[in-house]
C-alpha cells in the first residue's frame, strides 16, 4: 500500500490511548470559557518544551478556555461514524493538563487525501475553519508524498491514524478560528530513535515530521522518543507566523495539553498562552512615543478647544493645555499632544495649521501601558461595550463604553449612572468567574 506509512498521533511520545466514555469524563475537565474573538489583537504562544501532536494541540487550546462544544461541533460537521470524543483532566508531571482523545467504535476504512480534502470542502464548517483546516492537511499529504515519491492525490491515511488525523486537524483548526489571535511557537525539539508503524521501523524524528518541518527551528530535545508528530508538524508550521524562545507579551491565559505517554525528563505536555503584546519600553532601543508641545500667549479659548479636537481626529492619543506664565509676565499656554513615532509628523502640521503658534517641539519619550481589550457584556439595558486594561499591573480596570451608556439610559429612561454601575457589576462579575 502506497503513502501514508507513519499514523499521525500515534508516536512513542504523544499515542493515543483507545478508551471509552462520551464526552468529558471529569465534570471538572473544562475550565471557564472565553468568547470568541478573545485572541484578537493577541499573541498566541505554543510553547513546544515536551513538543506537539494534534491530540495535545486542541487539548491544550480548549484547557485555554476555548468551549469544548467548538471541537466537537466542527469535528461532527466532518460526519464521521463510529468516532467519539472523549477530554479528560490528568496529571502531566505535576501540572494539571487536559487529555483528548478520539475514540473509535466501528471499523474505519482508509481514506485518501483527496477524499479528505473533498469532504472538508463541503462539510458545513465555519469557511476559515475550513481553509485553515485543509491547509494543514495538505501540508500533511504533501509531506507523505514526497517522503514516498508518489503524487499527492495518491496518498493514504490508513484508517484510525485517518480519523485520528481529521479529528485533531478539524478540532484544532476550529479552535485557533475561534481564539483569532496571532500564533508564534518556540523552536520544536526533535526527538530521538525509531517509531514502529504499519509497514515497519522509521527513524525519528518521522520522515513527515522533517519534511512539513521544512524552514521551521528545530533544535536537539536529547531523548529518545517522539516528541513532534506529523500532525503536530503541519498544524504548528502552517499556523505559526513566527518562531521565537519567548514574545514580548503580558500572558492573560495559559492551557496545557497533555500527551499519553511518560517522558523521564520533562511533563509531556504543550503549553498555550495567550497574551497581550506590548511596546518595549527599555530606553536603549529606543522611544515608543513623541509628545508634541507649543507654547502661546494669542490663543483664545475657543480656538484652544478646536486645536485639540482637531489635534485628537488627526490620531494624537492625548491631547491637553496647560496655563503657564511666559516672559514679561504674559498669560499663556502649553499646547500639547501625544503621538506615536509614525504619526508625529502628522500631528505636528496639525498643530502648527490649528494653533496660533509658529514652532513646536518634539520630545521623543517611552510609554509603559497597560494591555487593553474590549468586551460586550449583556445587561437589562441591552449590550455595553466594556474596555478592560490588564496585565502583570494589579486586578483589571473596568470601564464601560460611555456612549453606549448614554444611549442606553436614554432608550430605558433611567440614569446614565444606572447603566454604568449595572454594566461594571456584569462585568466585574463575568472577570472573577
Amino acid at each position: 500500500m502506497t503513502g501514508h506509512d507513519h499514523e499521525p498521533g500515534h508516536g512513542h511520545g504523544h499515542g493515543h490511548g483507545h478508551g471509552h466514555g462520551h464526552g468529558p469524563a471529569d465534570p471538572e475537565a473544562c475550565r471557564e470559557a472565553v468568547p470568541p474573538g478573545t485572541g484578537t489583537g493577541q499573541t498566541l504562544l505554543l510553547d513546544t518544551y515536551s513538543g506537539i501532536a494534534g491530540d495535545m494541540t486542541v487539548a491544550a487550546l480548549v484547557d485555554l478556555g476555548v468551549p469544548f462544544e467548538v471541537v466537537e461541533d466542527a469535528v461532527a460537521a466532518i460526519g464521521l461514524s463510529g468516532v467519539t470524543l472523549e477530554l479528560r483532566r490528568v496529571l502531566a508531571g505535576a501540572v494539571s493538563a487536559l487529555s483528548f482523545r478520539v475514540v473509535v467504535r466501528s471499523e474505519q476504512s482508509e481514506r485518501s487525501y483527496r477524499e479528505i480534502d473533498a469532504r472538508l470542502s463541503a462539510a458545513p464548517l465555519a469557511p476559515e475553519v475550513a481553509r485553515l483546516a485543509r491547509r494543514i492537511f495538505r501540508r500533511l499529504a504533501e509531506a507523505e508524498a514526497r517522503v514516498h515519491g508518489i503524487d499527492v492525490g495518491s496518498v493514504h491515511f490508513h484508517e484510525v491514524g485517518a480519523v485520528d488525523a481529521i479529528a485533531d486537524v478539524v478540532g484544532a483548526a476550529a479552535a485557533f478560528a475561534y481564539l483569532d489571535a496571532r500564533v508564534v511557537s518556540t523552536p520544536l525539539p526533535m526527538g530521538r530513535g525509531t517509531v514502529v508503524c504499519r509497514h515497519g521501523p522509521l527513524p525519528l524524528p518521522a520522515p513527515a515530521t522533517v519534511e512539513c518541518l521544512k524552514g521551521v527551528p528545530t533544535l536537539d530535545a536529547g531523548i529518545d522518543a517522539e516528541l513532534v508528530t506529523p500532525t503536530g508538524a503541519a498544524i504548528v508550521s502552517t499556523v505559526a507566523q513566527e518562531f521565537v524562545r519567548w514574545p514580548r507579551f503580558a500572558p492573560t491565559r495559559v492551557g496545557w495539553g497533555a500527551g499519553s505517554t511518560k517522558l523521564e525528563d520533562r511533563p509531556n505536555a504543550l503549553r498555550a498562552v495567550l497574551g497581550q503584546p506590548f511596546a518595549c519600553t527599555d530606553e536603549t532601543v529606543g522611544s515608543t512615543h513623541v509628545v508634541v508641545e507649543a507654547t502661546v500667549d494669542d490663543l483664545t479659548g475657543e480656538l484652544a478647544a478646536h486645536t485639540l479636537g482637531a489635534l485628537l481626529a488627526a490620531g494624537a492619543r492625548d491631547a491637553w493645555t496647560v496655563p503657564i506664565t511666559m516672559k514679561k509676565g504674559r498669560p499663556g499656554l502649553i499646547l500639547a499632544a501625544l503621538a506615536t513615532q509614525a504619526n508625529a509628523d502628522a500631528i505636528c502640521e496639525v498643530m502648527l495649521r490649528e494653533s496660533s503658534t509658529i514652532g513646536v517641539r518634539r520630545l521623543p519619550i517611552t510609554r509603559v501601558e497597560r494591555p487593553r481589550r474590549t468586551f460586550e457584556v449583556q445587561t437589562r439595558f441591552g449590550p455595553i461595550s466594556i474596555k478592560s486594561s490588564e496585565g502583570p499591573f494589579g486586578p483589571p480596570q473596568l470601564k464601560p463604553e460611555f456612549d453606549a451608556c448614554v444611549r442606553a439610559a436614554a432608550e430605558a429612561g433611567v440614569p446614565v449612572r444606572e447603566v454604568v454601575a449595572e454594566a461594571l457589576a456584569v462585568a466585574r462579575g463575568q472577570h472573577a468567574g
